[in-house]
């Protein structure tokens, strides 16, 4: 991967369309320590896994506002209530109003619930799991989720690592424009194994490179080109 833009050209590039040094860190973010990931409750984790599956389709406003009653209909997404839970009872959730009423996303739940619950006997909580991930290995942890849990492909894994604060990418359109722009090889939309190890080397060299945590490198990435300019 040597022949990739080095990561001080993108921050460079960053810098100028933002403005300033003190603008760009502005609007960069730090993820959390392991260690706190470690120490989250495990019910988080599932509530906010099951916000990006159900956002799929809806803006974030939507679900953020109706997310109260999401907590309330779904018992606050303790795992031992859900997985106790019917088919009946799972089924009586497309009558519910306080949900998207959407059987592929109570179905992801259901799902994601028994995932959640089998990784415990597995001495592997979700929390730890994801903590202890190494953050050279991403899409490791991607395909896990997508082989393992529900829904969970493309850039939902994603986001969901990324609002929960693990350390990593995310592939947004201006992400991927950067990538591109670096000199590697891939579609305006990667997702073929070969592109996500690409984009994995890719964001290695940069943190080798720079000592940045991987999604401040995302987040700078995004931030050197695209639609975003100069006026934080």
């Amino acid at each position: 991967m040597t022949n990739i833009t080095k990561f001080a050209t993108i921050y460079a590039r960053a810098v100028e369309r933002k403005g300033s040094e003190s603008h760009l860190n502005a609007l960069i973010n730090a993820p959390l320590p392991n260690a706190k990931l470690a120490a989250m409750a495990e019910d988080r984790f599932l509530a906010e896994m099951t916000r990006c599956v159900t956002r799929a389709g809806f803006s974030w406003k939507v679900i953020n506002r109706k997310w109260p009653e999401f907590e309330a209909a779904f018992f606050g997404f303790k795992v031992d209530t859900l997985v106790m839970l019917s088919d009946e009872q799972w089924e009586a959730y497309l009558e519910d109003t306080r949900i998207v009423r959407s059987w592929q996303k109570i179905k992801a739940l259901k799902e994601n619930a028994l995932f959640f619950y089998d990784l415990r006997y597995e001495n592997t909580p979700m929390p730890t799991l994801i903590a202890n991930w190494p953050e050279s290995d991403q899409i490791g942890l991607l395909q896990f989720f997508k082989k393992r849990g529900s829904r969970l492909g493309g850039n939902t894994g994603q986001y969901f690592l990324r609002r929960m604060g693990k350390d990593g990418f995310v592939l947004g359109r201006d992400v991927v424009l950067a990538l591109q722009s670096a000199g590697l090889d891939i579609k305006d939309e990667p997702s073929s194994q070969r592109e996500m190890k690409l984009i994995q080397a890719a964001f290695n060299q940069w943190h080798e490179e720079s000592g940045l945590p991987y999604m401040q490198l995302s987040q700078i990435a995004a931030y050197s080109n695209g639609d975003n300019i100069v006026g934080v």
